[in-house]
């Protein structure tokens, strides 16, 4: 009898064990996908472009600073409303028009 019970627990197990094996190939899968697509948006977005020194006409000294990456949007600026300067704190002001 025992010897039975055994064979059944072991179909059954390999059963189970392969929709199992199954399961975590799909979420390791679906893990991969995430983490590139989240990867890839930070890379896109935190882009940053350093402007350098420079002397107005008037003889005053500008300092090197970062801002957003260009492009043809207002919505990532760094002083448009609801966002702010990650190397200054500051938080932006400017409404969007659109």
């Amino acid at each position: 009898m025992p010897l039975i019970i055994n064979d059944l627990f072991g179909v059954v197990f390999r059963k189970y064990m392969n929709k199992f094996k199954k399961i975590i190939a799909s979420f390791v899968t679906f893990l991969f996908i995430a983490t590139s697509v989240l990867f890839l948006s930070i890379n896109s977005v935190d882009a940053a472009v350093r402007v350098r020194s420079y002397i107005k006409k008037n003889g005053t000294y500008v300092a090197p600073s970062y801002r957003s990456n260009p492009n043809r949007s207002k919505i990532d600026n760094y002083s448009t409303k609801g966002n702010y300067n990650p190397y200054t704190g500051k938080v932006g002001t400017k409404k969007i028009k659109w």
